[in-house]
């Protein structure tokens, strides 16, 4: 029935076995290093280069997102502030509403704006499928940008990095509208001064 099985030893470490379906070569080296937890180099060199690229694949997708990102929040940041200073030369008859629409209005903008890139880091989840089958990828998506972890929902093993991107992501542009914030305020109040001032 089988295939008929050299008698000599063909090497060193190895021998062949006759079994009763074929015949079967067992390097004895092999064995012990698979029982003992060991890799050959040819097994390392198999893995290692499987791991980078996919690390270098989730990087690659991070940065095109964060990029999208900032992206949008600069156009928003942009149009905040010039819009802010065309408000600021106005003379409103009540400076001090004037102040609470302008920030009431900013903080809003930039609430739409990080809202919008937030849908961004979802859709992403789903183009790539980071996200376990049936989890709400936008509230995945709300809980890296804003850093929160719940740890409820954990992203696939092949884009487990997306999730650390999206916080990085999210904590620098929660940074720049602050500043932006600050900066509309400062001006804001300058104005607000010049024209409650007594003459």
């Amino acid at each position: 029935m089988g295939e008929d099985c050299p008698r000599a030893v063909t090497g060193r470490s190895s021998v062949r076995v006759g079994l009763i379906f074929g015949c079967r070569r067992i390097d004895f080296r092999r064995e012990r290093a698979r029982k003992n937890g060991n890799h050959s180099p040819r097994a390392k060199n198999q893995i290692w280069p499987a791991q980078e690229l996919r690390m270098l694949r989730q990087l690659l997708v991070g940065a095109a997102v964060s990029a999208c990102n900032i992206v949008i929040h600069a156009l928003v940041m942009a149009a905040v502030v010039r819009v802010v200073h065309r408000a600021t030369l106005l003379s409103p008859i009540r400076p001090w509403r004037h102040l609470s629409v302008v920030m009431i209005a900013t903080v809003m903008v930039l609430m739409a704006a990080h809202l919008s890139e937030i849908l961004v880091w979802s859709g992403c989840y789903a183009i790539v499928g980071a996200t376990p089958p049936g989890a709400d990828r936008v509230y995945f998506a709300f809980g890296n940008y804003t850093t929160l972890g719940y740890g409820d929902i954990t992203p696939v093993q092949d884009w487990r990095l997306l999730g650390p991107l999206t916080a990085m992501n999210g904590v620098m542009l929660f940074g720049w509208s602050t500043a932006v914030i600050f900066e509309v305020l400062r001006r804001t109040m300058r104005r607000v001064d010049l024209l409650v001032e007594p003459k």
